[in-house]
């Protein structure tokens, strides 16, 4: 009989500073060459499960065992995080956490090093593993100045280079844009063939399912609701039940009736019989067909022929133009290193072109400082850690305002009325450290809203959470757009780019290459490869149903979905 590489039994795990378990009963066996995937809502426990898998729990984040976690014939609970190591290596979300290295050749030899691997040996094992994850050429780089997919290849390299039988993946998409995230899924594919244990802690299902999986477990409150094949997960309600994001040509035969069976195949859109219900898709797109509506007002912030170069050498940005809309919400997406994030900092002040104009209602934004500038245009940053400096939320809402001496009876009637609009009103005088991660994401954005910028720029505003918590952060920044805030969304996330945005503005190498509405780009071949985006799967379920309109069955889903939503 088989014997499972991992095994959990009848596990419970409670940490020190809660009163209540995180974890309770789990059973759950995980064979060697398997590839997991483990999802779940935040605060669902999965992240927890991964802890306990590599060892941080019990060796790092004390609490509460009932039960046993076999791993590799041992019990972890007379095992160290140094014995775990040896079987199990972990590629954190944040690549940037893992470094140790000065180069990126450092950085892979570091675990060898530990081990006391002679010196001839070690070269010759990091260079054999750093081309496998191709990243050969830059191995006396500095790590820190790699883009994202190039440093989640070398954290991967850290921990193939000990030949771990088991690799857990935690988040591994959450910094990457498209079609690196989707390099990455099949870097851990060919990696998988190698018989190595695979375990993935995921928000984002479609993109790894790009990729055959063998089970997918589902985990809500501490619980396994499912432990079962793509197929028959899919199959079931059970991830609209528990808030997980489905894939989009999922969403878009349900919304036509069709019975989801697991003999289609749904776990990929490559693999998705839609045999016998071809014309059930074609009804609904009969009776929803739509086209949706440009913004048509008048030019609010115009960015005529922009130049930037840090270094006056390279350019970042090349005669890049775009006209914003007065109450647009327009998303600036390209691949990791395109000039995004620079453009933002161009527009708020953070830095001066070397060429170019920013114009905002008809006047130069170059001359004014940084202060000035603010009054006009607001920028949230991805993290809200990195933005917040007070303890109490009223005090975070209204520091901008004291810094620019406002009266504090004006400043009590504007942080009101922002917390009010930003639905925190119950917490007016809470600590921050009370908050979830979403909750400080809205103090962020209160923070800038009150001082009534005409713009507003946020830098991967759902990076990271999950359906739901992604969901409300939309609709919140919906609503604001609808009472006429014009927003820039630099983003990734292609689901946000389609839901929300008529309009996307793509970036690669710095220049400006596409300027269309957001369904057009996501399904031309050309612009999707230039700026490492990915095709929408809505566009092949409807090439596949022979629909002979795709684009326009694309913004017929994009319509139908946000009725719904608005609905519910």
């Amino acid at each position: 009989m088989k014997k499972p590489v991992i095994e959990f039994k009848n596990f419970s795990f409670k940490y020190h500073s809660q009163a209540d378990y995180t974890l309770h009963d789990i059973n759950l066996k995980i064979y060697k060459g398997e590839k997991i995937l483990i999802i779940g809502p935040s605060g669902s426990g999965k992240s927890t499960l991964g802890n306990c898998i590599n060892g941080l729990i019990p060796n790092s984040y004390t609490g509460d065992i009932k039960g046993d976690l076999i791993i590799v014939d041992k019990n972890t609970k007379n095992s160290s995080i140094f014995d775990i190591s040896k079987e199990v290596g972990t590629v954190l979300q944040d690549s940037d956490g893992q470094f140790v290295g000065l180069s990126v050749g450092e950085d892979i030899a570091f675990a060898l090093e530990n081990d006391n691997v002679l010196q001839e040996e070690m070269k010759k094992r990091v260079f054999t593993i750093s081309k496998l994850v191709n990243m050969e050429e830059l191995i006396e780089n500095n790590p820190y100045e790699l883009s994202g997919g190039q440093k989640q290849r070398v954290s991967l390299a850290g921990v193939m280079v000990e030949d771990a039988s088991i690799l857990l993946f935690d988040e591994p998409l959450a910094n990457l844009d498209p079609k690196t995230g989707k390099v990455a899924i099949e870097l851990i594919d060919d990696i998988h063939k190698e018989d190595t244990t695979i375990i993935i802690i995921e928000h984002r299902l479609e993109d790894v399912l790009h990729k055959d999986i063998d089970r997918i477990v589902l985990v809500d409150n501490g619980r396994i609701i499912i432990d079962d094949v793509p197929e028959v997960v899919l199959s079931t309600d059970l991830l609209i039940q528990y808030g997980i994001r489905e894939p989009l040509y999922v969403s878009a035969c349900r919304y036509a009736d069709i019975d989801i069976k697991s003999s289609m195949h749904p776990e990929n859109i490559e693999k998705f019989n839609m045999e016998n219900n071809e014309s059930k898709l074609h009804d609904w797109f009969s009776k929803h067909n739509v086209r949706l509506k440009p913004n048509e007002n008048e030019t609010l912030l115009k960015i005529e022929n922009l130049s930037f170069s840090y270094d006056g050498v390279r350019k970042i940005l090349e005669d890049v133009n775009v006209d914003i809309k007065k109450g647009e919400m327009l998303a600036l997406v390209g691949k990791n290193g395109a000039g995004k994030s620079t453009l933002a900092k161009l527009i708020v002040g953070f830095e001066k072109p070397d060429s170019g104009d920013i114009i905002l209602n008809g006047e130069s934004l170059l001359d004014l400082t940084i202060k000035e500038t603010a009054e006009h245009v607001g920028i949230v940053l991805q993290n809200p850690n990195q933005m917040i400096s007070k303890n109490l939320i009223f005090d975070e809402i209204a520091y901008g305002l004291r810094i620019r001496n406002i009266d504090e009876e004006e400043i009590e009637k504007r942080v009101s009325n922002v917390m009010e609009v930003c639905g925190l009103s119950p917490f007016k005088k809470w600590p921050i450290s009370a908050l979830s991660y979403g909750q400080k994401k809205r103090v962020t954005i209160a923070s800038i809203l009150v001082l009534n910028p005409k713009i507003l720029i946020l830098d991967e505003p759902t990076a990271g959470q999950d359906y739901k918590h992604y969901s409300e952060i939309m609709e919140f920044l919906k609503t604001l757009n609808e009472k006429g805030q014009t927003i820039i969304l630099i983003t990734h996330d292609m689901h946000l780019m389609l839901e929300y945005t008529y309009r996307a503005v793509v970036l690669s190498d710095g220049k400006k290459i596409a300027d269309k509405p957001s369904y057009e780009v996501l399904s031309d071949d050309e612009i999707i490869d230039k700026a490492n985006l990915k095709r929408t799967s809505l566009y092949d379920l409807a090439v596949k149903s022979k629909i002979d309109e795709p684009l326009h069955f694309i913004e017929s889903f994009i319509n139908y979905e946000r009725s719904n939503i608005n609905e519910n």
